[in-house]
Formats: structure tokens, C-alpha cells, sequence
């Protein structure tokens, strides 16, 4: 597995998250450490993962997915930073 680190703006006003993370919560295991950042672990290429992401966007929206390695750091709960431990 390979962990993502999938990052977006949904830029219409009032836009519906819901479909967005249902879809991100379909993957193996995640991780939703920020608002608009999700952590994934996926067998899937960082194309084949925008691909399944992008049709709950809107074409004024922007998406980021970008390999997740060990070389990390940041300020994130106890419980966010096992999930990468236990991930990568």
C-alpha cells in the first residue's frame, strides 16, 4: 500500500462535502488530519486516485494527491501521527 496525502478546494459557495468523503472513506484506510487534507492508503497510483476523486469535484475546484514517504513532520494529534507510523 502507499499512502497519499490528498489535499483540495472546493471552491463553489455552499459546495457538499459529503459524496467528496464518502469516497475518500471507501479507500483501504485514511486518515482526516485537516480540513481540506486526508491522509490515504491505497494500492492505487496517485492518477488512478484523482481519477476516482475527481468526478465528485466541480471543474472550478483544485485537487492535489502527492506520495506520502517517512520524511515528515508537522503538528498533528497523537492519534494522527500512529496512523502515519502505522501506514508508511
Amino acid at each position: 500500500m502507499t499512502v497519499y496525502c490528498v489535499s483540495y478546494d472546493l471552491n463553489k459557495h455552499g459546495q457538499n462535502y459529503g459524496a467528496l468523503y464518502q469516497e475518500l472513506k471507501n479507500s483501504f484506510s485514511w486518515a482526516h488530519p485537516l480540513d481540506s487534507t486526508w491522509l490515504i492508503s491505497t494500492s492505487e497510483s496517485a492518477q488512478q486516485l484523482t481519477n476516482r476523486l475527481r468526478s465528485h469535484l466541480d471543474n472550478n475546484d483544485t485537487l492535489l494527491v502527492i506520495k506520502v514517504t517517512s520524511d515528515y513532520a508537522g503538528w498533528l494529534n497523537q492519534e494522527q501521527w500512529n496512523w502515519l507510523r502505522n501506514n508508511i
